[in-house]
Parts: C-alpha cells; structure tokens; sequence
C-alpha cells in the first residue's frame, strides 16, 4: 500500500505533482500563511476543496501553527469531514489495518501561533495521548535531532525539534513518523526521510517549501509502501 505524506504548502498546493496509485494521503499541517485567524481561513479553506479533489481514497490532515482559523473555530472538523478528509487533533484511527496517530502540537514559537505548546509540557502530553501500539504517528513539529536544523539567530545551526517526542517514538516504535514544520533553508536540507539504527522507525519531513523562496515547490513530499 502506497502512502503519500506532505506538509508546508503555504498555499502552493496546486504546485504538487499528484502521484499514482496512492491509497493514503497524509498532510501535516501548515497550509496557510497569516497568523490573523480571519485572513488565515480563507486560505485553508481552499486547501480542503483541493485536498478534497485529490483521487485519493483516504484522506488524513493534521493542523500546523500556522493554520490559526483551525485554532480558533473558524474552520471546523466537519469542514474537513464533508469534504470526506480525516481531521485528527489528539486522537487515532484505524485505516486499512493501520493505527495512525495525529496532533497538531508542536513546541512554543514566538507569540500568536496555533496549537503551540511548552516544551515541559510536552512529554506528558505526548505519554497521554499516543499508543504503545501505534502504526503511524503524525504531528507538525519534527522530533529532535530529525530533519529539524535550521539557523539560529546568530546565525549558527540549531535542531530545534522536540526532545520529548524522539524519546516517546523511541518508546512506541512506530512505522512512519511524519511531520514538517521545519523547511529547507539555503544550504540546510530537511525535506526527506532518515532512519536511525536499533530503530525501524522511517521519519519524514514532508515539507515542501524553501525558506525564501516563495511561490514555488523545492521537494513533492515522500513517498512510503508499506
């Protein structure tokens, strides 16, 4: 079975090559831009009528921080569920023999982003809420040390992704760990997928941006058959 996972279109989705055979797309998060919740839903929703089109039998989306209307009630699960799309906020389900997870936390940055939490609190949070069994977990934010370097603001490179999520998927041992939230920049590489050893994990950042360079796609996400 064939999945397909993206995340960070930041309206370019129709930039997006539409793979063949996929039986499950997976989104997650950040398919807008403005941290407005009222500039922010007119964007989202044009996310849902063109993921809703894609002739994909399933469907999963998780929010970004980004996606602020979401947040704020704006925009609602059953706008995702009449366009036949799984929202998941903090819940699993369980597609063609899968058990896949979803959240849209991800760890505190800056003032005014959506479903942002402290980093101390995460690791209760992420105990609470996913599996010991779970097949496939989807959030927005990148577990730490994967996929997730960037500059920081003295322009050295940074892994900015959440320490209390490696060491849960560390714990649960999950199929597919898959997220975004952290894009190309310049030289610094994310989109992709890595593995790491004792672990058979896949994680993916499924990011389709570049830092910088807007109106256009720099990767057409990743691909897994499993």
């Amino acid at each position: 079975m064939k999945i397909w996972h993206i995340s960070d279109t930041h309206t370019y989705q129709e930039l997006l090559t539409i793979p063949s055979d996929v039986a499950i797309v997976i989104f997650s998060g950040d398919c807008s831009n403005p941290r407005d919740p009222y500039n922010n839903e007119p964007e989202v929703r044009a996310f849902i009528d063109w993921f809703g089109d894609l002739p994909i039998h399933h469907k999963i989306f998780v929010a970004g921080n980004h996606d602020t209307s979401i947040e704020k009630g704006l925009v609602t699960k059953s706008d995702f569920n009449d366009r036949g799309i799984h929202y998941l906020e903090n819940e699993t389900i369980q597609i063609e023999g899968l058990k896949i997870f979803g959240s849209p936390y991800s760890p505190t940055f800056g003032i005014g982003w959506a479903f942002n939490k402290a980093r101390n609190k995460l690791d209760r949070i992420w105990r609470m809420v996913i599996d010991e069994d779970v097949d496939i977990i989807i959030v927005h934010g990148p577990p730490k040390g994967m996929l997730d370097s960037s500059y920081d603001r003295l322009n050295s490179i940074e892994q900015c992704g959440d320490k209390s999520l490696m060491n849960r998927v560390k714990e649960v041992k999950p199929k597919l760990m898959l997220f975004g939230h952290i894009h190309n920049c310049d030289d610094i590489i994310n989109a992709g997928t890595r593995t790491i050893p004792g672990l058979d994990t896949i994680f993916s950042n499924g990011s389709v941006v570049t830092d910088g360079k807007f109106g256009k796609v720099s990767s057409n996400g990743n691909i897994f058959e499993i």
